[in-house]
């Protein structure tokens, strides 16, 4: 099982950030210009109606906005409102699939963790998949540090 854990310290109040994390176009904005998730066409809360463990849908996580490279049957197992989901899902390429989001209030702004536990389906492929994944979160957080201080 491989884990990365990345934190950054935003300016924005912990409220604006998790309506953000929580939207489909927040997390879109977090994966451009190189990825792009589909999501059903009048979903705009990730967090608002789920049952633990069931899977709200499939997205495609698309190249460049078109080619599909990837997919993710997602499911919340926890979510505390306003401060921290827990993912854990069935993708193509993972066995294993834990991303856990924890925004909390630090003075004016607050602190936003990604943990991301995985286990890819093709074991030789796990320090090619632990390098995408590091990658993948490093872009994001630069992105949210970019939109929120």
């Amino acid at each position: 099982m491989q884990q990365i854990v990345r934190t950054s310290r935003l300016a924005a109040p912990s409220d604006v950030v998790w309506r953000h994390a929580a939207s489909p176009q927040g997390v879109n904005r977090e994966l451009a210009p190189f990825l792009r998730m589909t999501f059903p066409p009048d979903f705009d809360d990730l967090t608002s109606s789920w049952q633990p463990g069931e899977r709200l849908f499939r997205a495609w996580i698309l190249l460049l906005g078109i080619l599909p490279v990837e997919y993710d049957d997602l499911a919340f197992v926890e979510v505390e409102e306003g401060r921290r989901f827990l993912e854990r899902s069935e993708l193509l390429t993972q066995r294993i699939w834990e991303h856990e989001r924890i925004v909390e209030a630090a003075g004016a702004g607050c602190t936003l963790t990604d943990r991301v536990r995985f286990e890819p389906r093709v074991r030789w492929l796990g320090p090619l998949a632990r390098r995408i994944v590091a990658a993948l979160f490093a872009w994001r957080h630069r992105r949210l540090r970019r939109l929120f201080g």
